[in-house]
């Protein structure tokens, strides 16, 4: 019995530790008290920004680190990386040590590293665990990576909502105690790849999926109407939603018990038919390379221009939301507007397995679907950078918050379709070094502009970020461009893949 519902377990617990191990998401909420302790200028913050991202510069690590490690020791590796890192820096803040602004740079670059290798293990499970709905169960798993930000500034608004430093504290802890929470209730993690019980149907797998996204849905929902309106100051009001919050989290362990209660039917057929598919559309789709092949290919190039322009842009700007609220004179709904662009970027990564329930009626390209999901970015931008209207900064945000957040479920699937769902782990951390080098070039170019207008330290008005709003709104259209030329390149082995599929 506990047989049948091991992979939900692992699926209920995958949503755990990426729920609660995007710790980079909620930077802009303590970003003015660390530049202020610091005394740095906005371009030495925005270099801590990118020191964060830079972590992903090392994610091949985490890769090599599970040839000899099982997955639990990874992952509490991970938890103690940002244990360090963010314990480090909630003590610098709070006055108990001090450090140079070179050693404080390196210690964020570590938390980096522990995200990426957070992201690593959440991936391995899912493609271990689920080889045939690995896409459902990707898009589920990493959709929760965008609720971070709103589920930490919760939790800090229901302890002490006057404390910035407060989020790096939650940072060092809940990742932790999150890790320790797996360990218990998934001893069963595969330390191999695991063998599937034949009698674990594709159709009970995708009505599980559809209940699990349901529940998915019901959570960003509650998180955007509910918990997103709630003040600041009242403490009480932000215990009870949190607690609502939590107990929607653990709603789907339940769904996952669930499962063993009934057999599903046997569908040998379906699992031929995945065999067949594999064989024949090996030199299309899925066939495995890794490292230089991968580097060899123009469409890991087109795919690569297309995630730093889309993906990577709208992280830039989540990290740089405390300061845009600030110019505009709205610091007072910082804690909203990192709500706001956690719920949609939950919402985009949800809506990233559309392809997935939709394709037995119109089947379409995921990297066509990629293209469609970098449209908003551009609009959003420019919308931004026209508009005078104090609704701009949160429509804009929504709607960036929900493009990036699909491209970042996306991008998994993407990676594992067009070069191998085995070399993921390597793979995919290659695609994402373009978040720091995005993050340098974006950040620095925000950072320069706000400078340039700054009046003793702190820029405030439209035209603080006007212009980086133009730069980055043309940068994103250079990524719309480039998912079409990827998009036209494989939209070829897709239909042939989907008349495998039919057929």
């Amino acid at each position: 019995m506990l047989g049948n519902s091991r992979k939900w377990i692992i699926v209920v617990v995958t949503i755990w530790l990426q729920a609660f191990t995007g710790t980079n998401f909620d930077f802009s909420q303590y970003s003015s008290a660390m530049k202020s302790a610091l005394n740095i200028s906005q371009m030495q913050l925005n270099n801590l920004a990118t020191a964060n991202d830079m972590g992903k510069l090392f994610g091949w690590s985490s890769g090599f680190a599970l040839m000899y490690f099982p997955l639990p020791a990874v992952m509490f590796i991970a938890a103690a990386m940002g244990f360090v890192s963010y314990g480090l820096q909630w003590l610098l803040l709070q006055g108990f040590i001090h450090l140079p602004y070179f050693l404080v740079f390196v210690v964020s670059v570590l938390g980096g590293v522990s995200i990426c290798w957070f992201n690593t293990v959440c991936f391995v499970l899912c493609i271990r665990s689920f080889p045939v709905k690995r896409a459902l169960a990707l898009s589920l798993t990493v959709s929760f990576n965008g609720v971070s930000g709103a589920l930490y500034t919760l939790a800090a608004n229901s302890i002490d909502p006057s404390s910035p430093t407060l989020y790096l504290l939650l940072n060092a802890l809940l990742p932790l105690l999150v890790s320790f929470a797996a360990a218990f209730f998934a001893p069963i993690m595969p330390h191999s790849p695991a063998h599937h019980d034949h009698s674990n149907s594709n159709s009970r797998d995708s009505i599980m999926f559809l209940v699990l996204n349901l529940l998915a849905t019901l959570t960003g929902l509650y998180l955007l109407l509910f918990a997103s309106h709630a003040s600041a100051g009242d403490v009480a009001s932000n215990r009870l939603f949190l607690g609502g919050a939590i107990f929607l989290l653990l709603l789907p362990l339940f769904v996952a018990y669930a499962s063993s209660w009934s057999r599903p039917a046997v569908h040998d057929d379906d699992l031929e038919l995945h065999k067949e598919l594999i064989i024949s559309c090996k030199r299309m789709l899925e066939e495995e390379q890794c490292g230089s092949a991968v580097l060899g290919r123009l469409d890991f190039w087109l795919y690569y221009v297309t995630y730093i322009c889309g993906g990577t842009i709208g992280l830039v700007y989540s990290n740089n939301l405390g300061q845009i609220a600030e110019s505009v004179g709205t610091s007072c709904e910082i804690s909203t507007l990192v709500m706001v662009y956690a719920s949609f970027s939950f919402f985009g990564r949800l809506l990233s397995a559309l392809p997935d329930y939709i394709g037995s009626k119109l089947y379409f390209a995921r990297t066509g679907w990629l293209c469609i999901a970098l449209i908003p970015t551009p609009v959003a931008f420019t919308f931004m950078a026209l508009s005078q209207t104090p609704l701009a900064l949160p429509i804009g945000t929504a709607l960036i918050g929900f493009s990036s957040g699909f491209i970042f479920a996306a991008a998994v699937s993407v990676t594992s379709e067009l070069f191998g769902p085995n070399s993921v782990a390597v793979n995919h951390n290659l695609l994402i070094t373009n978040i720091p080098i995005g993050s340098l070039v974006y950040g620095f170019l925000s950072a320069l502009l706000y400078d340039a207008n700054t009046n003793s330290g702190v820029c405030i008005g439209r035209q603080c970020y006007f212009w980086t709003f133009v730069c980055w709104a043309c940068t994103a259209v250079l990524g719309l461009l480039s998912s079409l030329l990827l998009f036209f390149r494989t939209k070829h082995a897709y239909q042939l893949h989907d008349g495998f599929v039919r057929g």
